[in-house]
This record gives structure tokens, C-alpha cells and sequence, in this order.
């Protein structure tokens, strides 16, 4: 799974090479010789000029019309030269434009991950929803991932448990039942963006999600119905379902990769009610079902590696529903 990662350059190591302007229009009026040359003899050629009389003089009408191929060719070559210099002066602007939009991005990435890191949960709020919208907006996938990569590393950080209700650790509850809206806010928004189709505005789909580790905890679902994994990898190796759910519900897996190798399953709930599986990589090798409740009902295509073995060893009080042509091929 990819690392942590800073901002990366917008241009995927490709730079702006220009030659220098007389080497361009050295080029250009070279090219212009060689096609008028061209021309001309081709048309020597097409009228069949066997040859030309150097006895005749030279009349008025014939000098007017070499004067006016004169000045064809030299408006010619001055309309190259100027569309070589439009085209350094639009790329040069270009890429002007680009490294400010990466500058400006770089700045909010870096206000964006102060506030994530701040001491209080609202702060902190404000820092997730500035960092999806750095995602959506970000120039290339590069930096997208990396914003992406910034908001899982927030889930995988350790988290205090419930204090409970009791009065004497009141303001303990309240400071983490702040903190688990924004790990939930995280786990809402990463799920909202991978329902949108891939290609589309604020769309993840083909970006890697890292949510090993993460705990999918009461009052969360995390809602990736109708998405379609064609790329990128999703991780959820040793994530503890401890009362969230997680649907993929008519979800399409055609290439991409959902690993939920070593997950615990205790009180949480995940559908893949109608997925189809027909090229894309989903695992369960070495998951753990002691309570909660994994669907497979209407899925079509084969069983995701490592589910049946998980399915025969879990104790009575996890529930995982297949369908009936898993059981079979799966004894």
C-alpha cells in the first residue's frame, strides 16, 4: 500500500522543453524553402516543362508576377514566424499557469494538514473537508492521491477508547465523541466519492485507499453501492468491524483490488449484495468472523479468495450468507 506521501510534482516528470527562438525560426523558414521548393517543382513537373527559354527577355507582366511570388513567400514565412512565437508565448503561459496552480495547491495542502493536526476537533473538521476538496480540485492524480493518502493516515492513528457514561469523565466523553465525528465525517466522505463514476468530477474511483488497521465503529456506514473497482487498490487488512457497516452492494469488481485479509469481524456488518465479480481481486484470507454479519446474496461470479474457509470456521454468532453456487464449488 502506498506510503505517506508529500505533494508531487503536477507534471509526472515531463517539463517544458522549448528550442531557443532563432533555433525555432531557423527551422520554420528552412521548412518554408523546402515545401515552396517543393511546390515548385512539382509543378514544373505536372505542366511537363521540358525546358525554358533564357533568350526571351524579361516583360513587364512577368516581373510583376515574380514580384507578387516574392512577396507571397515572404508573407508566408512572416505568418510562420509569428505562429512559431504565438505557440512558445501560449505553451510558455502554459506552463506559467500550472506552476501557480501547483503553488496554490501546495499552499492549501499545507494549511489543510495544520488544521487536521490541530488540538481541537473542530479545527480538525475543518482540515478533512479543506483536504477532500483539495482532492477533487487537485491538478493530477499525483496530488490527489497524496490527500487521499493524508486522510487514511488520520484513521490509522490511535484513537482513546469510550470513557463512558459516567459524570466523572464527562468532558473525556465529549472530547471523544468530537474526534469519532471527524474519523466519521473521513469514513463518509471517502465513501460519497467513490460512489461517483470514475472519470467524473470528485469521483476517487482508481485512487488506492490505505484503510488497514482503521476501526469501523458504531454509527458509520461507509457506502461504496454501486461502484465500480476497474483500478486502484482498497485496504482493509486488520480493520476491526466493530458495529459499522460497509455496503458494496451492486458493486462491479473488474480489476480492481479489496483486501480484507486479517479483518475482524465482531459486531459489524458488510454487503456485497448483488457485486459482481468478474476480473477484479477480492480477499478474506485469514479474516476472522466472531459476531456480525457478511452478505453475498445475488452476488454473481466466483467466491472471493479466502471467504469460504473464514465462513466454515466462524462460530454461530457471525452470520455469512453466500449464494448457493459458492457452497458448492467451496465445500
Amino acid at each position: 500500500m502506498t506510503a505517506n506521501r508529500g505533494p508531487r510534482s503536477t507534471t509526472n516528470g515531463r517539463e517544458l522543453r522549448l528550442w531557443k527562438l532563432g533555433r525555432a525560426l531557423t527551422a520554420t523558414f528552412a521548412a518554408a524553402v523546402l515545401v515552396a521548393g517543393g511546390v515548385f517543382y512539382g509543378l514544373v513537373y505536372l505542366l511537363d516543362f521540358q525546358e525554358i527559354d533564357t533568350a526571351k527577355k524579361l516583360d513587364a507582366k512577368t516581373l510583376f508576377d515574380m514580384m507578387k511570388l516574392s512577396f507571397g513567400v515572404v508573407a508566408g514565412t512572416g505568418a510562420l514566424v509569428a505562429l512559431v512565437v504565438a505557440y512558445r508565448r501560449q505553451r510558455v503561459d502554459e506552463a506559467g499557469a500550472q506552476r501557480e496552480a501547483t503553488r496554490l495547491h501546495t499552499e492549501r495542502f499545507s494549511k489543510a494538514v495544520e488544521q487536521l493536526g490541530a488540538d481541537s476537533p473542530a479545527v480538525q473538521l475543518g482540515g478533512v473537508h479543506s483536504l477532500a476538496g483539495l482532492a477533487d480540485d487537485a491538478p493530477d492524480n499525483n496530488m490527489r492521491q497524496t490527500c487521499i493518502d493524508v486522510l487514511c493516515a488520520y484513521l490509522q492513528l490511535p484513537f482513546t477508547p469510550d470513557p463512558g457514561d459516567d459524570p466523572a469523565h464527562r468532558l473525556e466523553r465529549d472530547h471523544y465523541l468530537a474526534l469519532r465525528k471527524v474519523r466519521h465525517t473521513i469514513l463518509r466522505l471517502i465513501g460519497d466519492h467513490y460512489r461517483r463514476p470514475q472519470g467524473t468530477y470528485r469521483s476517487w474511483q482508481g485512487c488506492d485507499l490505505d484503510l488497514s488497521g482503521v476501526v469501523i465503529d458504531y454509527g458509520v456506514l461507509m457506502d461504496f453501492s454501486d461502484a465500480n473497482f476497474s483500478g486502484g487498490r482498497v485496504s482493509f487488512v486488520f480493520a476491526s468491524f466493530s458495529g459499522g457497516a460497509v455496503s458494496f452492494d451492486r458493486a462491479s469488481f473488474s480489476g480492481g483490488e479489496v483486501a480484507f485479509n486479517f479483518a475482524s469481524f465482531s459486531d459489524g456488518m458488510v454487503f456485497f449484495n448483488g457485486a459482481r465479480f468478474s476480473g477484479g481481486s477480492v480477499t478474506f484470507r485469514g479474516a476472522m468472523f466472531s459476531g456480525g454479519r457478511v452478505t453475498f446474496e445475488d452476488a454473481t461470479g466466483p467466491s472471493p479468495e479466502g471467504l469460504m474457509r473464514a465462513a466454515f470456521s466462524a462460530p454461530p454468532a457471525a452470520t455469512v450468507t453466500v449464494p448457493p453456487a459458492w457452497q458448492l464449488t467451496n465445500p
